[in-house]
């Protein structure tokens, strides 16, 4: 064997990987980027556990640029990795028409200055008592500002997100810590109080995506009868098969039916603005109805008392330990949440590659993702905590730290929403809004049977189509205590993932083959 191709021993996998992950948590507190290169390349996730934060550049004309010209795409609407084809050969007559100008903005620490000053903008505003702002917030949820607002700057040209590295530093290192302060204070009983309507609403959302595929497809190819078309890799239902592992599981499962299904990857490269773009446009209306919650759970004689007793119970718990924070506070607060990713990270880095090495069957279940792992150990730390002192530091604000870095996450979500991408290939946007569709209908037509809580319906549907990256952030606009719940459901997508995707793109093959 190879001596490069040799597996890493444990303990030279730990000491890379204590190394990057301390570099990733200092480069998160500090804004540190790292090169003005960055906006030349791509996070390398091919290289990740151990680099977290590896961006592959190319100098024209180089030896190595041909080898280095691609990074595989890992893309969710919620969870959104870096992809970009970078040309390195000289421009010829077909190719100028396809060079871009650079964006206006490609330093990291300037972009993240604009998203702070958005989002205090936001925030002030909001809570401010002038009569035409609060009639204006009485319509538009300060959460969908936040969101929307940050991709005017990609809409423009202003800011090219797949050249940034915030988006990764968000997801990587504010989400997990965020979880870590959400739950600390959390009632885990109370949590499992809330009955089974949550996961017949994941289940009914997982179902909306599978029949979903095959049912927008049929209805869409008499409008467009190249859907049916194309043979081998450039097959469309092919292509959709990854957006169903996207919007069931995650990145992962997108993978994974890429690699089951064999799209091209010029194919490949469009569904992911498919979804993209459809994933988050429908969680704008997502963020609108959490403003309305109150009128949907009365239209759907929802019974959400549990919701609102979790709700109040940790407000009320919150005001009893409240105390104006010290330095002391705040630092024992950011050192914990840190501190705790930091160790995610590593014993992620570890658990996600040995799984694939030693116990292959589980892949399938996506237990092989350092991210996935990250995810599930930040949420898991957080909840011991809360059965220990450190649940006291949601006196001194724990939970506002945490909402202040989901918040950070948001707008860095909503960088990645370029509306632009829509006039590429609209037709296959009108196969992805027809899928969503139906998978809203069939969400509405069981929430209103069971009487469910708009809060369900809403972490329901996220936790499949945005997984862990925004399932949570639903669930804390209703109250930061529900983000765990957030969190469960779309651990639940990540292991059914590839099995119901899988089911969808045989679904799919066969509409595709009626219809021809």
């Amino acid at each position: 064997m190879d001596e490069q191709a040799k597996p890493k021993s444990i303990a030279t996998r730990l000491r890379v990987s204590i190394t990057g992950t301390w570099f990733q948590v200092l480069s998160c507190a500090f804004l540190i980027t790292p090169s003005p290169l960055h906006a030349q390349g791509t996070v390398n996730e091919d290289l990740y556990p151990g680099t977290p934060l590896v961006f592959q550049t190319t100098t024209p004309n180089s030896p190595t640029a041909a080898a280095s010209s691609t990074v595989t795409p890992t893309v969710n609407s919620g969870e959104i990795e870096a992809s970009k084809d970078v040309h390195t050969s000289e421009p010829t007559e077909e190719t100028a028409s396809e060079i871009t100008t650079e964006p206006l903005i490609t330093n990291d620490v300037v972009l993240f200055g604009i998203l702070m000053v958005m989002l205090a903008i936001v925030f002030h505003t909001s809570s401010s008592s002038h009569p035409a702002l609060k009639r204006f917030y009485r319509f538009v949820p300060a959460l969908l500002l936040c969101y929307f607002l940050p991709s005017l700057l990609t809409f423009f040209g202003w800011v090219d997100p797949e050249a940034s590295s915030l988006s990764y530093i968000t997801k990587r290192c504010l989400l997990p810590t965020s979880l870590v302060l959400l739950t600390l204070c959390t009632d885990l009983r109370a949590v499992l109080n809330l009955g089974p309507k949550a996961l017949i609403m994941f289940l009914t959302g997982t179902v909306g995506v599978v029949v979903g595929g095959p049912i927008a497809i049929l209805l869409t190819a008499p409008f467009f009868p190249d859907l049916l078309g194309g043979a081998g890799p450039e097959e469309i239902w092919r292509g959709l098969a990854t957006v169903a592992g996207s919007w069931i599981g995650g990145s992962a499962n997108m993978l994974a039916m890429k690699e089951i299904f064999e799209p091209s990857e010029s194919l490949y490269s469009v569904m992911i603005a498919v979804d993209i773009v459809i994933a988050e446009l429908w969680m704008i209306f997502l963020i609108l109805g959490v403003g309305k919650a109150e009128s949907i759970d009365a239209m759907f004689k929802a019974d959400n008392r549990s919701i609102e007793a979790l709700q109040k119970k940790m407000s009320d718990y919150s005001e009893e330990v409240a105390r104006i924070p010290s330095t002391t506070d705040l630092f024992v607060i950011l050192g914990l949440g840190f501190g705790v990713t930091a160790g995610c990270h590593v014993l992620a880095d570890l658990i996600g590659p040995w799984i694939e090495q030693n116990l292959p069957f589980l892949n399938q279940f996506s237990l092989n993702s350092p991210f996935f792992w990250l995810i599930v150990l930040s949420t898991t730390f957080g909840v011991l905590l809360s059965f220990t002192p450190a649940r006291k530091l949601e006196g001194a604000g724990a939970s506002k730290l945490g909402t202040v870095f989901i918040y950070l996450l948001v707008a860095t979500i909503g960088l990645q929403m370029d509306l632009r991408a829509i006039s590429e290939q609209p037709e296959l946007f009108l196969v992805g809004a027809v899928w969503m569709a139906f998978h809203v209908l069939l969400l509405l037509l069981v929430g209103r049977f069971i009487r469910a809580p708009y809060f369900f319906l809403a972490v329901g549907s996220k936790a499949n189509i945005g997984g862990a990256a925004s399932a949570p952030v639903i669930a804390a606009a209703f109250h930061p205590s529900l983000a765990p719940v957030g969190v469960l459901l779309a651990v639940v997508g990540y292991a059914l993932g590839t099995y119901a995707a899988y089911i969808s793109a045989l679904l799919m093959q066969i509409a595709a083959n009626a219809g021809t």
